[in-house]
């Protein structure tokens, strides 16, 4: 009998929104990211809302794939696009702005940032990571703006939609000041993905999936799924170490995952499952560094489950 995967949002086995799948239908070709540090901060290390940063993020503001911070944007983009471009010599370059929070400025740095991005004929998209702390109306206009130019990505750092938790890892934010952000750009035509942590400290299952649940009622595109890293020279290591908490196993976090992708629409894409911790730094877990293995485990499982992203939602 030939095997027919019943989720329609793909070309191969995977039973959820890939974000390939979205990328190869959207601009007909292989796509891929070029990270960039453009040398913003963040209003939870200077100050304005905390300081010392979320607990789990190192000194490079989440961006440890990111460019070199002593080059030039445009030198760190053409590095990073050679190499790309020597894996995949035909795929198509997203600019993104990872690091740190990159609408933590005014207007007009963002201009000087962003707009020369947006004039590229060699960019099909501009991702930009950032808080919902660091938006306004004014931000949101400029950012719209560029969508004449470029299909634009916001992605929204939540992890969780408990304020406990939030407290708990120093997040500087409230649930209720990231639907606030959301409620700013859902009539707008920019691109909203949504990161989420599994494994925060304190965080039930039932705390995870209520956070899935959540995130897939918002009118938002794409979600990135995340597996907690301890990574060294991080608050949260310094925790860990001193007294050690209940971290995922790899059997867990599938589990878990799949559970989250029942809870999410078929529409909204998944750009990611599971994330890249720097070997050298990480602490805990150590199952994380198989990515392909964490990806295949989670694609065997709903197989085996008959199951598929969005399957519990009410048609």
């Amino acid at each position: 009998m030939t095997y027919q995967n019943p989720f329609p949002y793909s070309d191969d086995n995977k039973r959820y929104h890939t974000w390939n799948y979205y990328l190869k239908h959207r601009f007909h070709s292989k796509v891929f990211k070029v990270a960039l540090n453009a040398n913003f901060s963040c209003p939870n290390r200077d100050g304005t809302c905390g300081v010392g940063g979320c607990s789990f993020c190192g000194a490079l503001g989440s961006g440890e794939y990111a460019g070199n911070i002593h080059d030039d944007l445009a030198i760190q983009f053409t590095k990073g696009q050679e190499m790309m471009l020597k894996k995949w010599p035909n795929g198509k370059s997203i600019a993104y702005f990872q690091a740190y929070s990159n609408t933590y400025a005014p207007c007009d740095v963002l201009k000087a940032t962003f707009d020369p991005f947006a004039a590229r004929e060699d960019i099909c998209a501009i991702s930009i990571a950032t808080r919902a702390d660091c938006l306004d109306e004014e931000k949101i206009t400029y950012l719209q703006s560029l969508t004449k130019e470029k299909e634009i990505w916001i992605e929204l750092g939540l992890q969780s939609i408990h304020d406990s938790t939030a407290k708990r890892i120093n997040r500087g934010h409230t649930y209720q000041q990231f639907l606030d952000a959301i409620a700013l750009l859902k009539d707008t035509d920019l691109k909203i993905c949504v990161h989420l942590i599994n494994s925060l400290p304190n965080e039930s299952e039932k705390m995870m999936l209520e956070t899935a649940s959540a995130v897939g009622l918002l009118p938002i595109h794409a979600v990135k799924i995340h597996m907690l890293h301890i990574m060294e020279n991080t608050k949260l290591a310094e925790e860990y170490l001193t007294s050690p908490f209940p971290v995922l196993t790899r059997e867990e976090y599938v589990d878990i995952v799949i559970k989250q992708l029942e809870r999410i629409p078929a529409h909204i894409v998944i750009q990611r499952l599971t994330g890249d911790g720097v070997k050298e730094a990480l602490i805990t877990p150590d199952w994380t560094l198989k990515k392909v293995v964490v990806l295949n485990e989670i694609d065997k499982e709903m197989k085996r489950r008959n199951t598929w992203q969005g399957k519990l939602l009410k048609k």
